[in-house]
């Protein structure tokens, strides 16, 4: 083959793998391409999705990049698919979602399953764990790991499929009124911090909670709170935690948090197979565009944060062992009480593992060198 005519094949299968690389019914084995399924398209019959959201109406990134998808959905569609997006606390609460697609009250949700980890502790580890993967192997673990698989043999147990919904990439550690110069010094600290974090940090002497988005400033300012994580510079210099605390650490505990596209899975097999492709295809496209636009949104949010005289820093290394050392303990008590996260933490830790030594010579040293 002369060397144009190799270039044009390669770049026109690029094209096409790339609409739909990652959808886990295409298979793994590259020799078996030629047997997908052959849709006969017809759009299917027109359906009407209400998707209720945990965040408030136009919450930058999270909240718009949903109602993006709402909209790249039905166009796609044709509009065989008219998804209506619902704001927190419009149909249900915040937190309610999970539930209310559970039962069918609703048909869908976009939330973080880590939220509802007092359904089955195992969900946690669909949104990451700390010192756990950033958001590519994130992304290459629900793709082309086991993720997606077991995700959705865990939800099919309570009546849902879930898709990828976007990730905030590496978070920070969070915004403390005092410096933290020890692991003494975190001791009897309030602080507002979800999930496997918040267990860890109370392993070294942190008292977690979990506040409403809407309460984190006040609680602060008054001093209810000592200290507050939330996402990164794009969207904590909206809450204006820069202004009420001057010592911000780098994360440790959300090195790629993972959303969640959450269908009730009685209305999703009723779907036609077009229709339930076009789902996959465009929660693919609102996983990557949400990734790169945290990515430029706390490039911008770090310039507001170093112009307001913040000291931005690393944990010490000693709270930092400490914390490594206590993730795994928590990891092997939650093993020994459920099944379903030892399974899943297994299989999540050892993919961890196998792309560790990649990440550190592929990205690390050439962020290293840079």
């Amino acid at each position: 083959m002369k060397r144009r005519d190799f270039i044009k094949t390669t770049i026109a299968g690029a094209t096409i793998a790339s609409g739909v690389i990652g959808c886990r019914e295409l298979p793994k084995d590259p020799k078996a391409s030629h047997q997908k399924k052959t849709f006969h398209y017809n759009r299917g019959k027109k359906v009407k999705i209400k998707l209720a959201t945990s965040w408030p109406a136009n919450f930058p990134i999270m909240g718009t990049g949903i109602e993006r998808f709402a909209t790249r959905l039905t166009q796609v569609s044709g509009g065989s698919i008219e998804v209506k997006v619902f704001p927190k606390n419009v149909l249900v609460p915040a937190l309610g979602v999970f539930d209310a697609t559970s039962a069918g009250a609703i048909d869908a949700y976009h939330s973080a399953s880590y939220y509802y980890k007092g359904k089955n502790e195992a969900f946690n580890l669909f949104t990451g764990f700390p010192f756990g993967m950033i958001s590519s192997e994130m992304n290459a673990w629900f793709d082309w790991g086991d993720g997606m698989k077991l995700w959705r043999e865990l939800y099919a147990k309570y009546n849902l499929v879930p898709f990828k919904g976007g990730n905030t990439d590496v978070q920070m550690g969070g915004w403390f009124k005092k410096e933290i110069k020890s692991l003494a010094d975190l001791k009897g600290l309030k602080m507002r911090i979800p999930g496997l974090g918040g267990e860890v940090f109370a392993k070294l002497g942190v008292k977690p909670t979990l506040l409403p988005a809407g309460e984190i400033y006040v609680a602060l300012e008054r001093n209810v709170l000592d200290a507050t994580e939330w996402l990164g510079p794009s969207l904590d210099t909206k809450m204006g935690f820069h202004k009420v605390a001057k010592y911000y650490y780098t994360g440790w505990h959300e090195p790629g948090s993972s959303l969640s596209l959450v269908f009730n899975k009685r209305k999703y097999d009723k779907l036609a197979d077009e229709q339930k492709l076009m789902i996959e295809m465009a929660s693919q496209e609102l996983n990557a565009t949400m990734t790169s636009q945290f990515q430029l949104e706390n490039a911008k949010g770090l310039k507001i944060v170093k112009e307001n005289n913040v000291k931005i820093a690393q944990l010490p290394k000693d709270v930092l062992s400490a914390a490594k050392k206590a993730m795994l303990e928590v990891a092997q008590e939650k093993s020994d009480k459920s099944a379903d996260f030892k399974r899943i933490w297994e299989n999540a830790y050892a993919f961890l593992e196998l792309n560790k030594p990649w990440t550190d010579i592929g990205l690390k040293d050439y962020l290293d060198v840079r």
